[in-house]
């Protein structure tokens, strides 16, 4: 198995000024030349490897050492101990743009960042077609990027990035880049460099995201690694953190005790792909996991879309609705709800599910926060629902008096 990148016993320090106290100028100067400075460590020996063609998750609160590292990784820094080895050709998506001269255009730009990356001219030529009309700026492409908007210049950054082939990708935040269209298209791409076999370092607050993308991940607190397995349990573990419980240190260790657990919930395409994107009017397929330790006689598994920005309840499917009971026997077992065809407009929504026992007054197992939808379609968003109709027009003539 082929390491492209590995992180060995990796920290970082960072030497930060003490609190000055300022008196005249004279005595100002010598004390600010001297200002004490104190040891402030981002990251402490912190290791780990990626394999070729898996996806890595790293997730950690604000201010944990998640950016520091991709910091680290993409060589924008240097650790003041350990060691760093990466395996092929590197493309970061970390601050998106950062590299772009301003006087140069969109297509000056392109070839620049392609060159860096080690790219021939005709390979960067062949290229630009796909990556103005991914961006969408195809009528600005010579013009200088200082006059682009912020939202065309980060689209641009991104597509140059993902269009240029790299072996490894580093991703931090990129599902906050441009509007819920874009943002669709860029998982919609992401997902295809992972099948495409590209090594993949992934950070995000989008649990979802993260849980789907991912095959293994970390999860960062105060610069050391607190959890680590797959991604579905440091997800857990990270939740359990913002929760304020303690993170479960390994994937071994993984415990929940619960009688009924609602252990995934994926979301599929028609042809069975795992994806977060959709297209409006496609099937989809959603996938749940349940776990029981007791049989249950009839339960109800509910399936529900929620408005990301407002939280609102949009729409349900529930499984008695056909009027049918789900015994649930002890072990796994899965469920499928089947949507012909969608017809939310095109946004970013989150899934979430219960189950809920006939005997019980509430749902003994529930999965929310960790699956969203990213719809994509050139219909106009007005409202969060596309109704199919027909309309036709009857005209009366009147009759004049003559």
């Amino acid at each position: 198995m082929v390491v492209d990148l590995r992180c060995d016993r990796v920290s970082k320090r960072y030497r930060v000024p003490g609190p000055r106290r300022f008196g005249s100028f004279v005595r100002a100067l010598p004390n600010a030349l001297a200002a004490p400075r104190h040891d402030f460590w981002a990251l402490r020996d912190v290791s780990f490897d990626v394999t070729r063609g898996e996806a890595f998750g790293i997730l950690g609160r604000n201010g944990a050492g998640k950016s520091t590292i991709l910091k680290l990784l993409s060589g924008i820094t240097a650790p003041t101990t350990g060691e760093i080895t990466i395996r092929g050709r590197l493309a970061a998506l970390i601050e998106i743009g950062s590299g772009f001269h301003p006087e140069l255009t969109g297509r000056e730009n392109s070839y620049l960042s392609g060159s860096i990356l080690g790219l021939r001219r005709r390979e960067i030529t062949e290229r630009l077609p796909s990556i103005a009309e991914f961006a969408g700026v195809e009528a600005f492409m010579d013009m200088p990027v200082k006059f682009y908007s912020s939202g065309m210049y980060v689209r641009l950054g991104f597509a140059i990035a993902v269009h240029l082939e790299p072996e490894v990708l580093l991703v931090d935040e990129v599902l906050a880049v441009g509007d819920a269209e874009f943002q669709a298209r860029c998982l919609r791409r992401i997902e295809e460099l992972k099948r495409r076999g590209v090594t993949m370092i992934f950070v995000s607050h989008d649990l979802g995201a993260v849980e789907q993308i991912c095959d293994r991940a970390v999860l960062i607190e105060r610069g050391t690694i607190a959890a680590s397995g797959s991604a579905r349990e440091v997800v857990t573990a990270y939740q359990r953190l913002t929760a304020g419980l303690e993170p479960i240190p390994t994937a071994s260790e993984a415990v929940d005790d619960s009688a009924l657990q609602i252990t995934a919930l994926t979301l599929l395409t028609a042809e069975g792909r795992a994806t977060l994107t959709a297209t409006v009017g496609q099937p989809l397929v959603a996938k749940l996991g349940l776990s029981a330790a007791a049989a249950y006689d009839d339960v109800e598994i509910c399936l529900a879309f929620y408005d990301l920005e407002r939280g609102t309840l949009l729409a349900e499917c529930t499984s008695r609705r056909a009027g049918e009971r789900l015994t649930v026997v002890p072990g796994e077992t899965t469920i499928e709800f089947v949507i012909p065809q969608l017809l939310f407009a095109p946004g970013v929504y989150t899934v979430g599910a219960t189950a809920t026992p006939a005997q019980s007054a509430r749902p003994l197992a529930w999965r929310f926060g960790r699956t969203t939808l990213y719809i994509e379609g050139n219909e106009p968003r007005r409202g969060n629902f596309l109704l199919p109709y027909h309309w036709h027009v009857s005209t009366t003539l009147s009759t004049l008096p003559s």
